[in-house]
């Protein structure tokens, strides 16, 4: 798969831009504030519907302008045109080859993408919810139902935990509504429960031997899935738990509270490891998530790799392009020094486009 032609128009700091690629690995160079890492999100925001930096689409519009629109053709081989516009009163309109989706998720999955930033270093340093969301993004991208299961589990949470709120204030408690809330609740998360494990498990295995062929080390990382389901069904862990919810009013069991634990040497790497140990982390996480993905679909994952380069050494920074040049995939980089890739690139017998913005 690649991306061959892409029109922005009022997209964040894009008036009015249109962007050829003919090559499979495309470096994007400018000064802070150019609009490189805008120019990647673009790319995502069309393959996932929906930007990788900001919850709102209204954020991805340019100031002082009301809506904006993207396009861009692929290469799967057949070609095919994605388009979003989002009109001036804030409704958004979705399509592939001129069809509007009725459904968004529909679209995820069908341009696979793995996208990698100075950003991701939340995945060590931030709570559960971020890397959820990893996990989450990454199994949506391979299984359209379990994106389904996940939108009405979280759907009905926000029901029962609204229930419990009320229940707060009146006398009045309806069981025989929570008893439904909890049913629907255990039914959705087992096949949740169970995705998240067996990609996990995956995840652990490919990450580390990413992360050592990169950083040249033998260092003892892991990647451990921490579940309350590990032990009970939810269904059991509702009933269980029913008056500490209540008290709280809040649902404190269920997989919304699942995460992924990083460890190295055994102990929890955003503590221990220094910042050439998280960004080889980092890269394998996030390449073992490009390598499933490829080993699962028909088509390879577009990779986006944002200002990677930066404090990286020159160590992890060569063995990082020799497994970009091992790829099959088109590969966006960017970067504020030209020189930098350039040198970078210097050795491998690569056909690279050069954009200066």
């Amino acid at each position: 798969m690649r991306v061959r032609e892409l029109f922005l128009f009022q997209f964040k700091n894009y008036a009015g831009s249109e962007f050829l690629f003919d090559q499979q690995i495309v470096c994007i160079t400018g000064r802070n504030g150019s609009g490189k890492t805008n120019l990647l999100d673009a790319i995502y925001f069309l393959c996932f519907t929906k930007s990788y930096f900001v919850h709102s689409d209204a954020y991805c519009v340019m100031n002082e302008k009301a809506g904006m629109r993207i396009r861009a053709l692929f290469e799967t081989p057949q070609q095919q045109t994605v388009q979003c516009i989002l009109r001036e009163n804030g409704k958004k309109e979705f399509g592939l080859d001129g069809v509007l989706y009725t459904q968004l998720s529909k679209h995820i999955g069908h341009f696979p993408v793995v996208i990698i930033t100075p950003d991701d270093t939340q995945l060590i340093t931030e709570g559960s919810e971020v890397r959820r969301k990893f996990i989450d993004i990454l199994i949506s991208q391979l299984d359209e139902s379990y994106m389904r299961n996940l939108m009405k589990y979280n759907k009905i949470l926000l029901q029962r935990n609204a229930l419990l709120k009320r229940w707060h204030e009146s006398a009045n408690k309806d069981f025989a509504v929570l008893d439904i809330y909890d049913q629907q609740l255990g039914e959705l998360a087992t096949p949740i429960f169970m995705a998240r494990q067996k990609y996990a498990e995956q995840l652990k295995f490919k990450t580390n031997q990413i992360y050592h062929t990169i950083s040249d080390e033998k260092e003892d990382i892991e990647i451990a899935y921490h579940s309350q389901l590990l032990q009970h069904s939810l269904a059991e862990l509702l009933i269980q738990n029913r008056h500490k919810d209540i008290m709280s009013q809040r649902s404190n069991y269920g997989i919304h509270k699942d995460d992924l634990l990083f460890t190295l040497h055994n102990m929890p790497l955003k503590t221990v490891a220094s910042q050439g140990q998280r960004k080889s982390f980092l890269f394998g996480l996030k390449f073992a998530q490009y390598e499933i993905l490829k080993e699962n679909l028909v088509l390879s994952p577009l990779l986006l790799l944002d200002d990677i380069f930066e404090k990286l050494d020159e160590k992890r920074g060569r063995k990082l392009i020799a497994y970009i040049a091992r790829q099959s995939t088109q590969v966006f980089i960017t970067d504020t020094h030209k020189e930098r890739l350039h040198k970078a690139f210097e050795h491998e017998d690569l056909s690279i486009q050069w954009i200066d913005l």
